[in-house]
């Protein structure tokens, strides 16, 4: 079982693959490498065995927005290659067409998302104008955005306008999460939980919810998310005092950061076996794709937020988010590839956890 090794030495932070000019930043050179490996089974066929084929998607219930890759952060496991030195960031105009299409729609759900979203200039105006719109707003917020001194009374914002807050944390233990995300993350990520803390988030009494969210720190399928759940509650409740409502366990996808460390590491060809052979067709009837329209920082519109790393937009007429249209959405056949196996493997993987 290979792990992401630990270093004892300070890390500095690693630029993304685009500023390093890697051939890695590139969704075709990314699809490219899975595809010369030798897999068993191509994921239409194993969609074709389990009669899902062709994957067709089902009424939208959460437009997820893409504000940018620009981010506070370099994570290792990234899939969005986000970073400090990304300047990708969904314009005012683009941002107006999103809230457009989603009056002209009854989705319930918008789900913000990044880079770091909270560094789009235009965050709190977007989220007054949707919750305006009487729809659901979740953030996903990598914790240490609130310890920054221009977002520091983001807790106060989240709680007035009921926001969920859906937080990654690679582990409720610091070796493990500094290892995955840079020194310091872990003490400053509980300063941000603690917060969210005390303006009632996680309580289960309030109706703010804060979610908590976790990848694996190697080349394995995560654990059984219920079962984390309770570990995770009793440990962080035990060591620190915090408090949450759910954890969601997202398996790692074989694309951009996390696909270098794989090829670095000599992992990558047994990973993408072990995803193969985990395909599960219940996982599969769950996936994110399915009920889930990705919009990119520049208002191109995808299947899935991986799909939109792969630079595989959504098929058919509609193809940016000011063409929105629900009914010719809604024919579509949902844009596949090798990378799929991530979500299907096992309990399956969403941006709301397991599918199965």
């Amino acid at each position: 079982m290979s792990q992401l090794s630990p270093t004892p030495r300070r890390r500095r932070a690693l630029p993304s693959l685009q500023a390093r000019r890697d051939p890695l930043a590139s969704p075709d050179h990314q699809r490219a490498v899975l595809r010369r490996l030798p897999l068993a089974r191509e994921f239409h066929e194993a969609l074709d065995e389990a009669g899902l084929s062709p994957l067709k998607p089902a009424p939208i219930e959460v437009l997820q927005l893409n504000l940018g890759k620009l981010c506070n952060q370099t994570c290792r496991h990234c899939h969005v290659d986000a970073g400090p030195d990304r300047d990708e960031v969904m314009s005012r105009e683009t941002l107006d067409d999103c809230v457009r299409a989603l009056a002209s729609s009854d989705i319930p759900t918008v789900d913000l998302t990044g880079g770091a979203p909270e560094l789009n200039p235009h965050f709190r105006d977007l989220v007054r104008e949707v919750r305006g719109l009487g729809r659901h707003v979740m953030d996903r917020c990598n914790l240490t955005i609130l310890e920054t001194g221009a977002h520091r009374d983001l807790p106060e914002f989240f709680a007035k306008h009921e926001v969920e807050v859906v937080c990654s944390l690679p582990h409720y233990r610091a070796l493990n999460t500094d290892t995955q995300r840079g020194d310091g993350v872990f003490e400053k990520s509980l300063r941000a939980l603690r917060r969210l803390n005390e303006v009632g988030y996680g309580d289960g009494r309030s109706g703010l919810r804060l979610v908590l969210v976790t990848n694996p720190a190697g080349a394995f399928l995560p654990a059984s998310q219920a079962s984390l759940e309770r570990e995770w509650k009793r440990e962080l409740a035990d060591r620190h005092g915090i408090v949450f409502d759910a954890l969601y366990t997202i398996t790692n996808m074989p694309i951009s950061r996390y696909l270098e460390w794989l090829e670095s590491s000599g992992n990558l060809e047994a990973y993408m076996r072990k995803l193969v052979q985990g395909f599960n067709p219940l996982a599969a009837q769950g996936v994110m794709c399915r009920n889930t329209l990705s919009v990119g920082w520049d208002g191109r519109l995808y299947d899935c937020d991986f799909n939109q790393m792969l630079a595989m937009p959504v098929a058919g007429a509609v193809g940016h988010i000011r063409d929105f249209d629900a009914a010719v959405l809604a024919q579509r056949t949902i844009a596949t590839d090798r990378h799929c196996f991530g979500c299907t493997a096992g309990a399956g993987s969403s941006c709301g956890g397991t599918t199965a």
